[in-house]
């Protein structure tokens, strides 16, 4: 007679997302992230420090041979978030220079370049831990 063993936290830790899976969680957790920074009116340092954060966790989570989607991730999340932004919330995108009458992709190209450092940090760092990822998968097999 076989046993079944109940399944353990640490059994469902070792578990990888599928690719589709990452996209739609750091999608779901950014979309919550922006959302709670935009309860002040504006986007600012929660939404960056979120940005890096989802970013840096989904090649974390994602099985070693489909990092590649994790590493292109960063920018199409971050203008995704910003369009996002744009049609919900356009004045919430508030560059300094920026003239009041600019359109919605006017909006969401000065949010981009406004948040250039935030996803020069976050695709970095996302880019480090998928080489940390490979090599630490090399060592093992």
């Amino acid at each position: 007679m076989a046993q079944t063993v109940p399944s353990t936290p640490a059994s469902f830790a070792r578990e990888d997302l599928t690719v589709r899976g990452i996209v739609v969680g750091a999608s779901l957790a950014m979309a919550v992230v922006t959302a709670l920074d935009l309860l002040d009116g504006r986007l600012g340092f929660v939404f960056s420090i979120g940005f890096v954060l989802v970013v840096v966790t989904a090649p974390m989570a994602v099985d070693v041979r489909s990092l590649f989607p994790t590493g292109v991730l960063p920018p199409a999340l971050l203008v995704l978030a910003l369009a996002f932004v744009a049609l919900v919330m356009p004045d919430a995108i508030d560059v300094d220079g920026m003239p009041a009458d600019v359109s919605r992709a006017g909006r969401v190209l000065a949010g981009t370049i406004d948040h250039g450092v935030t996803l020069v940090v976050g695709h970095v760092l996302a880019i480090a831990v998928i080489v940390l990822r490979i090599l630490a998968d090399r060592d093992r097999g």
